[in-house]
């Protein structure tokens, strides 16, 4: 088959695709019932779309972190501070919520887990309302491998059965439900979206699985550090005790020696000895008081605070649209099938008489 190439002076013409539109526009003319009725169906079809669908509330928190300065060497950083360096933010910063990581960290199945099985009302979880709302119970239910009426606990011990349907409701949440997005890569802002059929279920999941997030956010950075403290703090009390004690055994030694005879030098040993103690223990006193606060400056600068901008508050916005653009959707989608069905037949019906 050889192609025939045009001369480069012909002249451009639109007369082909005229006649194009002119032979659809005939083949639309003479199929305008079939097209109708078509759009007709369409028409139905929106409707039944518009009343049948779930109407699903949206619940969005906004919120800013404010990452702590976290430098090289946190206790020089907390005791130069004290005299008004800032050795932390030579270094930078650093963290579990540090930039788009805080994407992940809310959609963690752990943190999903523990915020889905907080209570909802005084016999239910979120996990329960969830798998309700959504019908997965009843499917549930209605199968063999499954056969009864599952409930998901706090308080109880998931069996194996249990916490496989656990896992779906979680996958099923993270895939469909929940968004965390970053609207300005250039801003340290993020917005936390949930999307579930109950109104009340939406915005209870959404504050509080910020809130797991926060929390064991906060707890990860500082645990080194809360510890320490108690430590410090421990032994600062205890010293604190002994000292006391110390001091009361000194001034009893003090005061026999002003009764003592001066023949003897055990008074005066027993003095000076508890002079010596007592001046070695006020010492170590305040090395740990002095530890203990510069670690308290630490775990205060080490401290990240998540502030919350945007509240979700009732009544949450839906994803309901009005009847007519599904409507006028469906009455679109419909005419396209039918033209494009039309079409085929026809060019299926010439092929055939021609052969």
């Amino acid at each position: 088959m050889q192609i025939q190439e045009l001369p480069e002076d012909a002249p451009f013409t639109t007369q082909p695709y005229r006649d194009q539109f002119n032979r659809l526009l005939q083949l639309v003319l003479r199929q305008w019932k079939t097209l109708v009725l078509f759009a007709i169906l369409g028409i139905i079809g929106g409707l039944g779309y518009h009343w049948y669908k779930p109407i699903k509330y949206i619940s969005r928190i906004s919120f800013v972190v404010e990452e702590s300065k976290a430098g090289g060497g946190n206790l020089m950083s907390a005791l130069a501070g004290q005299f008004g360096f800032d050795i932390g933010s030579l270094s930078g910063t650093s963290g579990v919520l540090a930039g788009d990581n805080v994407l992940q960290l809310l959609k963690s199945s752990s943190l999903i887990k523990q915020t889905l099985l907080t209570p909802y009302d005084q016999k239910r979880t979120l996990a329960d309302v969830y798998a309700e709302v959504n019908g997965l119970k009843k499917k549930w239910e209605g199968k063999a491998k499954v056969g009864k009426w599952i409930e998901f606990t706090a308080e109880k011990k998931f069996t194996r059965l249990e916490d496989s349907l656990f896992k779906r409701v979680v996958k099923q949440i993270i895939e469909e439900d929940l968004s965390v997005i970053k609207p300005d890569r250039k801003l340290g802002f993020f917005e936390l979206n949930v999307v579930m059929q109950d109104e009340q279920l939406s915005m209870l999941f959404c504050q509080r699985l910020l809130a797991v997030t926060t929390e064991f956010y906060v707890n990860t950075k500082t645990n080194r550090l809360k510890l320490n403290v108690s430590r410090l703090q421990a032994k600062a009390d205890s010293l604190a005790s002994t000292l006391n004690r110390k001091t009361y055994s000194s001034a009893e030694s003090n005061k026999l020696l002003l009764n003592a005879n001066p023949v003897y030098a055990a008074p005066a040993v027993t003095a000076e000895i508890s002079s010596r103690d007592k001046f070695v223990q006020s010492t170590i006193y305040a090395e740990i008081v002095k530890n203990l606060e510069i670690s308290k400056t630490a775990m205060i600068q080490e401290t990240p605070t998540v502030q919350v901008v945007d509240q979700p508050e009732l009544p949450l916005n839906t994803n309901e649209q009005i009847w007519v653009m599904d409507v006028l959707m469906g009455m679109i989608v419909a005419l396209v099938i039918g033209l494009v069905g039309v079409v085929f037949l026809t060019n299926d019906t010439r092929a055939k008489a021609l052969r």
